[in-house]
């Protein structure tokens, strides 16, 4: 019976072309991948590109610690993200960073000071009456569903569904003779702020009804003047609003936006005691968002309602306005009492969930305070890219010449997987900023650069131990059979622990820091890969050649040059008679 040759692989040894195969169509795919998705360079971080990025730590009120929780924080960075997109930013960055810390990226272009403005302050929740509301030029009227609209009811009741026929008034408000236009001028008028004597001290003074009158017609102007389509027109449109005085808005139906003019504020957000999304199992279902108000807001609501109930559309509409921007605006049925309140409509589970957390943001006990701001420009950023990439290639280009002056032939192998390895990484950094928001940093280059020399690393270990076997006296095909098994080892257990090191440092940093560890943590995944994809297979193939295999004297695996020394041949001696001894 036959016994198995040992020290050989026959799957490693016999097909190594599909390895290499599945490498390469890995590598076209993802090439592939990145330029049809348009991102053909990596996304750069705030130091590289420029910009501003503010370090923001949440601060509980006394008595109230267990605030700084992660459903707060995600409603924190909701409303954040809201205020940089307000600026008309693009590309901005605002996630958590570990329990408490929230950071914002802006990219360059954008005033750093305005940001900071925008980002740290508490956010400002109101409820203001609508008095009219009219969709951008161009666009379909908005009806009051989905996300910024539906109809506000008790919660008892469940009821209320979005009308199809609530539509705007007229294009602005006017003293017609409609009911619609006296009510949209009379709240005009009489929410306009009188002078702070009752009567005035000379001839030349304005009363209090010309003061109203003329506050009302510059209102007036600006509303027929508000383009809620233009992004800039909607980031300072009722900024300088006092809440006891009528303002414009803008809000956002769907992908329509629509001008709001609204009354002062009759309901204040901190006034919420809870918002939450829930699932009408009554009548025809579908979600809704649940409000529960304090004492205070209990009383104010019952009152808005009440006067809502008796207006005709838009007049019956109440307006959520968050950061001056109108994020709802449902329509009331009957007057609501009891501090319980339903929002319903068209909502799919998620614009539910959003706007609970937005009006839950009214009362949230948090306020965040600067830990750190860093503006760098992009002049700046630019030097630090090119100081980084120059290292890089410094770098590579000292592993190379090692390779070629130690490794000789090998090298070429080793050259190649180097390659591979920098291709796979840069296409996936590609493919990862617009997929996870990954933006390569400065930190996340030295990452980059570390990662040379472990992957060089592990060509030297397969390397050495085929070396290894060849010095044992075996010919180059057994030997880098019998050396992969040992290599393998080595390679796996020095990346796993590379790899643990980076995992570690991704988890209990913050900032930038975590930039390096997560290109140190890719590179060393992607190691492994390309060791056992591509320069193993590589290497077999390669074995077969005669330059390789004849231990050419600059293939790096001639045996003299590894002092390796010709086996002596053993002679046999002629027989020779014994000769018998006599005892």
């Amino acid at each position: 019976m036959a016994t198995p040759k040992k020290g050989r692989s026959a799957s490693a040894q016999s097909k190594p072309g599909r390895s290499l195969a599945l490498i390469l169509i890995a590598i076209a795919a993802l090439t592939g991948g990145m330029f049809a998705s348009g991102h053909t360079k990596p996304r750069l971080g705030i130091d590289l590109a420029g910009g501003t990025s503010i370090t923001l730590r949440a601060v509980a009120e006394p008595g109230q610690e267990n605030a700084i929780n992660k459903t707060n924080m995600d409603t924190a960075v909701e409303i954040m993200e809201r205020r940089v997109n307000g600026l008309g930013v693009s590309e901005s960055e605002v996630q958590t960073q570990g329990t408490r810390n929230i950071i914002v990226n802006i990219p360059k272009g954008t005033n750093s000071e305005e940001a900071r403005d925008q980002v740290g302050t508490t956010a400002k929740l109101y409820f203001r009456p609508v008095l009219q509301r009219e969709a951008a030029p161009g666009e379909a009227e908005p009806t009051p569903s989905g996300t910024s609209g539906g109809s506000a009811s008790p919660s008892p009741s469940g009821s209320g569904k979005p009308k199809a026929s609530a539509t705007s008034g007229s294009p602005s408000p006017s003293a017609s003779a409609t009911t619609q236009g006296r009510a949209v001028t009379d709240a005009l008028k009489t929410d306009a702020t009188p002078s702070a004597s009752g009567s005035p001290k000379d001839s030349g003074s304005p009363s209090p009804s010309s003061t109203a009158g003329a506050a009302s017609g510059a209102l007036e102007k600006q509303y027929a003047a508000l383009d809620c389509s233009d992004p800039k027109q909607r980031a300072t449109a009722g900024k300088a609003a006092k809440n006891d005085q009528p303002t414009v808005a803008c809000g956002q139906d769907g992908t329509v936006w629509s001008k709001f003019l609204l009354g002062p504020v009759d309901v204040d957000g901190t006034e919420i005691k809870k918002a939450q999304a829930s699932l009408n199992t009554q009548g025809a279902g579908g979600w809704q968002v649940d409000m529960t108000f304090n004492s205070a807001g209990t009383k104010k609501f019952a009152e808005t309602t009440a006067k809502l109930a008796q207006q005709t559309t838009p007049q019956n509409e109440f307006a959520i306005v968050l950061d001056d921007e109108v994020v709802s605006h449902p329509f009331v049925q009957t007057t609501i009492s009891g501090g319980n309140a339903q929002i319903s409509g068209s909502f799919t589970q998620e614009e539910a969930k959003s706007l609970a957390n937005m009006l839950s943001y009214g009362a949230l006990p948090l306020t965040f305070e600067e830990d750190s701001v860093t503006t760098v420009t992009a002049a700046l950023g630019g030097e630090q890219l090119e100081a980084g990439l120059i290292a890089g290639a410094i770098g590579l280009a000292l592993v190379v010449v090692y390779l070629l002056v130690y490794y000789r032939g090998l090298s070429f192998i080793a050259i190649l997987s180097l390659l591979v390895s920098a291709a796979l990484t840069y296409t996936i950094m590609s493919l990862l900023g617009p997929t996870i928001g990954f933006a390569l940093n400065l930190p996340a280059v030295c990452g980059a650069i570390v990662a040379i020399g472990i992957t060089a690393d592990s060509f030297i270990v397969y390397f050495e131990r085929v070396r290894d076997e060849i010095r044992e006296g075996r010919s180059l095909r057994p030997a880098v059979e019998r050396a992969w098994p040992r290599a393998r080892r080595t390679i796996l257990v020095s990346d796993f622990v590379s790899f643990l090191a980076a995992a570690v440092l991704f988890i209990v940093t913050v900032g930038k820091v975590q930039g390096f560890a997560f290109t140190l943590g890719l590179t060393t995944l992607l190691d492994v890969v390309v060791v056992f994809l591509f320069t193993k297979p590589l290497l077999t193939l390669m074995a077969r050649r005669p330059f390789f295999a004849n231990g050419h004297k600059w293939s790096g695996l001639d045996p003299k040059s590894l002092g390796v020394q010709p086996p002596l041949r053993r002679t046999r001696r002629p027989a020779v008679p014994v000769d018998t001894k006599e005892a």
